[in-house]
């Protein structure tokens, strides 16, 4: 259940009987045509439809991550590391006050991996609180699911392209884009990496079939519940 669609008595009510939400978070940055939100449009969407059938609460995507490489593509918005430790820390503390002892964190965003060393700290310094920061994409079955599709699967390319991050009126190029060297890319600044990158994805197929991208999402939803079911 979204935590928009809750009062703070629900809220109360929940975790009386149950320590469990989750926490999907994402990034604000440059997809190739797809929308600036991907990340956290798909983060938030699989943390929904996996938690539904369970009634676990699902707090609102954090859109906002870390993403400096790609900071000279205009909408792209990025935390500093400080910032997001500090930020995910204080949204950590407010759960566990509100009686969630159980937090599955649904990352959207590649760039956001010190999530996880921060949660570790965190649960050092709270050892009655478990924190799991799952990838949602690249998830052992998720991820074989993208392989069996197409092996050349990459940031802005057709792994991205669902229904719900294309923007309308925008048209995919019919060709596959030559995949970009990631670790040069790793060592350059911000408007070095616009100029490799050129429209912003790192290479592969734009698009492909939605029978696939359906298929491929009922995986990550299915994997990503388990995860929740199982705790």
């Amino acid at each position: 259940m979204r935590i928009a669609d809750m009062d703070w008595r629900m809220v109360e009510d929940w975790t009386r009987h149950d320590d469990r939400c989750v926490l999907p978070i994402g990034s604000t940055e440059q997809h190739a045509g797809l929308s600036l939100a991907t990340d956290a449009i798909n983060a938030e969407r699989v943390a929904l439809e996996a938690a539904e059938p369970l009634g676990i609460p699902v707090f609102p995507v954090l859109s906002y991550g870390l993403t400096p490489y790609f900071s000279d593509y205009p909408g792209t918005v990025t935390l500093r590391l400080a910032t997001y430790a500090a930020l995910l820390r204080d949204i950590l503390d407010s759960l566990k006050h509100a009686g969630f002892r159980r937090i599955l964190i649904v990352n959207g965003h590649g760039g956001n991996q010190p999530a996880s060393v921060l949660a570790q700290e965190w649960m050092m310094d709270n050892p009655d609180s478990r924190v799991r920061v799952h990838d949602w994409w690249r998830a052992p079955k998720t991820w074989a699911a993208v392989q069996s599709v197409d092996p050349v699967a990459t940031h802005a390319s057709w792994m991205e392209n669902f229904p719900w991050t294309r923007l309308p009126g925008s048209t995919p190029a019919p060709d596959a884009k030559d995949t970009v060297d990631t670790d040069r890319m790793r060592t350059m600044a911000p408007f070095e990496v616009r100029l490799l990158l050129e429209d912003g994805s790192f290479g592969g197929a734009y698009q492909r079939d939605d029978s696939d991208m359906r298929a491929i999402w009922a995986v990550a939803v299915e994997e990503t519940r388990a995860l929740l079911d199982n705790w």
